[in-house]
């Protein structure tokens, strides 16, 4: 274990050229700088998240739904049946007319008996809106709240204006109380996102997901660990520019306040733009590649971190070309198709609640739902992935 901890934090690895962990060991009285420790206070930090989670969504998401006439859904069960059950829960969800004639034989059943009893069974997993709007909400409170912290903290420091500050005597850079909070924040919201997958609603895109949150933790972690917290900053504080703005075009449209949803989605996407393609990469980039080389020079981690942030840059071409696609077919077509609507925002099987239910049940309602229903979810399919990272 000695041998694999020393091969891990080689110094030649994480560390500038003539610098060891032992120069960062022992500050001056009153100096702290990052050490890989002061991650696992994210853990409980995380737990205490996840716990006022489901408080919020009891005593604050809860009473908001049932004002806007959002009520726990209450959807058509299917019979018990321990034949189609075992079908259902170990050979298939959705039966093709194979396993269905086979059924309806077994059961002397008529073959639609069969096909609405799976679509029924279906349904019954998939989450209400009522579900979904609480855990928007809490997501767009979080974001509304980090992004807010984030901003007024960043506001006060030299390197939000001048971002050669983040390289100035690297790594010998303090950790300032209000930097570590922000960090330990959304590492440890990240660290409950992991958690609360298991009790969320149910996605097709799961394991996607799940690797995108580890992937997040990763790079909150790696900035840490070698002190590139300055920087780091700034990525977070860019990517939580437009997070809250998807989460409450989603409220809109759970609400069923479809103009504002689609204004609310313009808003997004233009905010998604600008600090995507604009600021990360003419702000951000730009002081990881060139400021940093000038001022500090390359190494191992550097490198890394470069490689990783580009990589980002180039998730957020594939992203943005994919919600200005949405936002034209909506535009042209008045709706958005089936073929690109959210995946994220249903459950495993996406199975409509009753036959009329697809492109041709898109209608005006009282709160201005105007055929373009779903411009929000699908949005929401396509950018989610990008988090604070």
């Amino acid at each position: 274990m000695a041998a694999l901890s020393a091969w891990f934090w080689n110094e030649r690895f994480w560390l500038p050229h003539n610098v060891t962990w032992a120069d960062l060991a022992d500050p001056a009285p009153g100096v702290q700088y990052p050490k890989a420790g002061h991650l696992f206070s994210a853990l409980p930090l995380a737990l205490g998240i996840f716990a006022l989670r489901i408080l919020f969504e009891r005593c604050v998401a809860s009473p908001c739904a049932r004002s806007l006439l959002i009520l726990p859904g209450v959807g058509r069960r299917a019979h018990s049946n321990a034949v189609l059950e075992k079908v259902f829960t170990s050979i298939t969800k959705s039966p093709d007319s194979r396993h269905l004639d086979g059924l309806s034989k077994q059961l002397d059943w008529e073959v639609r008996k069969v096909q609405r009893w799976f679509r029924n069974r279906r349904n019954q997993d998939k989450p209400s809106t009522y579900t979904k709007f609480c855990e928007s909400m809490w997501r767009f409170t979080f974001y509304l709240c980090i992004f807010t912290y984030g901003f007024r903290f960043l506001w006060q420091t030299p390197w939000m204006w001048d971002t050669r500050h983040c390289w100035h005597g690297y790594p010998y850079q303090v950790m300032t109380p209000g930097l570590y909070y922000y960090y330990v924040t959304e590492l440890a919201f990240y660290w409950s996102l992991m958690f609360s997958q298991f009790t969320d609603i149910k996605r097709k895109d799961f394991m996607i997901m799940f690797i995108h949150h580890l992937a997040t933790i990763g790079l909150i972690s790696f900035s840490y660990v070698n002190n590139m917290t300055r920087v780091g900053s700034l990525v977070m504080c860019v990517h939580d520019a437009s997070d809250f703005l998807l989460e409450l075009a989603k409220l809109a449209n759970y609400a069923k306040y479809q103009r504002l949803c689609d204004f609310l989605f313009i808003v997004f996407s233009v905010a998604f733009f600008i600090t995507r393609l604009v600021i990360y990469p003419i702000w951000i980039l730009n002081s990881t590649m060139f400021e940093s080389w000038a001022i500090v020079g390359p190494y191992p981690s550097w490198w890394l971190f470069n490689f990783l942030l580009l990589v980002l840059q180039v998730l957020h071409i594939i992203w943005s070309y994919l919600i200005a696609r949405i936002a034209v077919k909506a535009v042209l077509r008045g709706k958005v198709c089936n073929d690109v609507r959210s995946d994220i925002e249903s459950s495993s099987e996406n199975e409509p609640d009753t036959p009329t239910e697809g492109p041709k049940a898109y209608s005006h309602s009282p709160k201005g739902e105007n055929g373009t229903n779903g411009h929000c979810a699908a949005a929401k399919a396509r950018v989610q992935n990008h988090s604070s990272w």
